[in-house]
């Protein structure tokens, strides 16, 4: 269209300086305009090139940044999610320990009914100054001796009183719980090592312990507390699968969702 224009403009001068111009300059003065208008020509091509390209460019970058913002978006969702869950489980680990503390400082009511029972119990005359392994009185004694060391709070003298009566009384009515009570007096004090043991043997002693799925909720504990925590994990899914209607399955399922 330039080009057109300069020609016609061209044209249209051309009559008015005939005077002054020879044919050779006029042709020259034409070829000189017809140059710069393919010039101009191919500057607005160029021009729209580069216009068209920043174009595409900018919506380029444009969907770039929108992208950018949706990964974003999804990152801090999923983040927010990440914090809830921690503090849940965190929760739940805190409502774990406060519930095994409670139950290193308090016996459950089996053996508050065993020692009820054992109590009834007539005492047979002492014929001898020595213990009668047999006899029921002084184990009932021995055993509430050291359940009321636990109960006070006195761990190490419960520790050692529980132990003595097993061995004592290997074969009592009592052993069983003694050795529960030896094992919670063992994780009062943070003897994790010597717990683990003294409820693993319980358990192969005594597979029928009424309190076996709490004793398997402690050896988790002891696993736990060991960083042993893929043998913590088995532990509790044991107990869901063996007791699921216990209350400490209900709390495996708890720790175990919050390791999730």
């Amino acid at each position: 269209m330039l080009r057109l224009l300069g020609l016609m403009f061209l044209f249209c001068a051309i009559p008015a300086h005939a005077g002054l111009f020879t044919d050779d300059e006029a042709h020259k003065q034409i070829e000189q305009l017809e140059a710069r208008v393919v010039k101009l020509e191919a500057a607005n091509v160029q021009i729209k090139g580069i216009s068209d390209q920043q174009v595409k460019s900018m919506l380029d970058l444009q969907s770039q940044v929108e992208a950018l913002n949706g990964e974003l978006r999804k990152l801090r969702g999923q983040n927010d999610e990440f914090v809830h869950s921690l503090q849940d489980g965190e929760k739940r680990l805190k409502d774990f320990y406060v519930d095994l503390d409670e139950r290193v400082r308090h016996f459950e009511a089996a053996e508050e009914a065993a020692k009820a029972a054992a109590a009834a119990t007539p005492a047979p005359p002492v014929v001898a100054a020595s213990a009668d392994p047999s006899d029921p009185a002084p184990q009932n004694r021995a055993y509430e001796s050291a359940y009321a060391l636990s109960k006070a709070g006195n761990h190490d003298g419960a520790a050692k009183a529980f132990q003595e009566f097993l061995k004592k009384y290997p074969d009592s009515a009592y052993a069983a719980n003694a050795k529960y009570g030896l094992g919670n007096a063992q994780f009062a004090m943070r003897d994790y090592k010597s717990a683990l043991e003294t409820y693993q043997e319980l358990l192969v002693v005594n597979a029928n312990f009424a309190k076996a799925a709490e004793v398997m909720f402690n050896i988790a504990g002891c696993q736990q507390e060991m960083n042993q925590n893929t043998a913590a994990k088995k532990t509790l899914k044991q107990i869901v699968a063996k007791y699921p209607a216990s209350e400490a399955a209900t709390k495996a399922n708890q720790l175990l969702s919050a390791a999730k």
